[in-house]
């Protein structure tokens, strides 16, 4: 493995490991400050929120400044908003870590425009799979700690998650070399913030289309994902230890397919092919989920489901990154996580109405459609690869 790519994957596996150390407690802290499920919603969307805003413009500003300073400055908010978590013992604060996380610590945006600097476009797949690699790394373990340690108090695994994100800096200062040529100012006026990158990039048919592809990928992810233990609840009598079950099962496929095999499966099958196959499958086992309340069929539809997710994230990143310069690397990934925490702001409430309005394996249908449309629209992409260069 390449030296770069080794030290990128053990930030994002940090990075990943801090947040989501706080994610069985969060919902269950902000209750106990009495927080009611509604309000509880909007602490968990105001990050998305955040994010949808600021990932395009921290994305063009590491085109401009460089990776480096960027990335370190997102992780430096990040570490403080884990010790305001720590410290909160109001709603106001805890909105305001996740508010702060969300606005300033675009972590992965930029170490996926690093990554798409260190690559040349063969190995661009290989490297996003990594990225996904380090996602499932993080969720494999970091929940249940988070959980156990919540069990203790709620500010202990805040303050690990804080120590955790000072390490990322650490590395980042020490290990980390720069990518990108500083250029002149940029300035921050009303244009960048009215995210002038989307206009851009939305004006290129083939472009847009990836990003339909992607939008749709990512709703229907959130949507299912998001009220998954309510499902699982629902249909199969499952409690946190088995929900917990269902999300290592998740994160040990993800990092056996992106980390071992996706390398091998594109010398056989092809990037763009691949591609397609990961959205079919990702559609297929939401589709399949419909039938869930049978413990085997709905195994066998997170199987498949998984297996389809861990191969389209990374060659949907991929693809897109493969449309637009060197230079832009930075601004088209930032779009292109803008549109995923957009996704999350939508799909957990489509997933909820479904859950509370219909039978709860509705919530794989409405998934597999909304992917079926994304797939609709990629298809519809020119074959001759469109030059975005400038």
């Amino acid at each position: 493995m390449k030296k770069d790519y080794l030290i990128i994957l053990i930030i994002q596996i940090t990075e990943t490991l801090g947040f989501s150390l706080i994610l069985p407690f969060l919902p269950l802290y902000a209750k106990s400050l009495g927080a009611s499920p509604l309000t509880i919603g909007l602490i968990l969307t105001s990050f998305s929120i955040c994010q949808f805003v600021s990932a395009p413009i921290m994305g063009r500003l590491s085109d401009h400044y460089g990776r480096k300073p960027l990335l370190v400055f997102s992780q430096l908010s990040t570490f403080i908003s884990f010790i305001i978590l720590a410290a909160a013992d109001s709603l106001w604060l805890i909105f305001l870590s996740r508010i702060i996380d969300g606005i300033l610590g675009s972590n992965f945006t930029i170490a996926q425009a690093y990554l798409s600097d260190v690559s040349g476009e063969k190995e661009r797949s290989q490297a996003f799979g990594l990225s996904g690699v380090a996602f499932g790394v993080g969720f494999l373990i970091g929940p249940a700690i988070g959980g156990f340690l919540a069990g203790i108090d709620y500010s202990i695994p805040s303050l690990l998650a804080a120590l955790i994100s000072l390490g990322t800096i650490i590395i980042t200062l020490t290990s980390l070399q720069e990518t990108v040529k500083r250029k002149g100012k940029v300035r921050l006026n009303g244009e960048m913030f009215k995210l002038k990158a989307f206009k851009k990039y939305l004006v290129d048919f083939r472009i847009k289309c990836l990003l339909a592809a992607f939008f749709a990928y990512s709703l229907a992810h959130t949507v299912w994902v998001s009220q998954a233990s309510l499902f699982t609840e629902k249909l199969l009598g499952f409690g946190t230890q088995q929900m917990g079950l269902v999300l290592t099962y998740i994160g040990f496929l993800t990092i056996l397919l992106r980390g071992v095999l996706l390398k091998k499966l594109i010398k056989i099958f092809g990037e763009l092919p691949l591609q397609k196959i990961g959205i079919i499958l990702s559609g297929l086992g939401l589709l399949l989920s419909f039938f869930g309340a049978e413990p085997l069929i709905f195994w066998l539809s997170l199987t498949i489901f998984a297996l389809g997710t861990g191969l389209a994230r990374p060659l949907l990143l991929a693809s897109l990154s493969k449309q637009v310069s060197s230079q832009e690397q930075g601004s088209i990934l930032g779009v292109a996580n803008s549109l995923g925490s957009l996704s999350r702001i939508i799909g957990p409430l489509m997933g909820g109405a479904i859950i509370n309005y219909f039978y709860p394996g509705f919530l794989g249908i409405a998934a597999g459609l909304i992917i079926a449309a994304g797939l609709v629209v990629d298809l519809k992409r020119p074959k001759i690869k469109v030059s975005s260069a400038g």
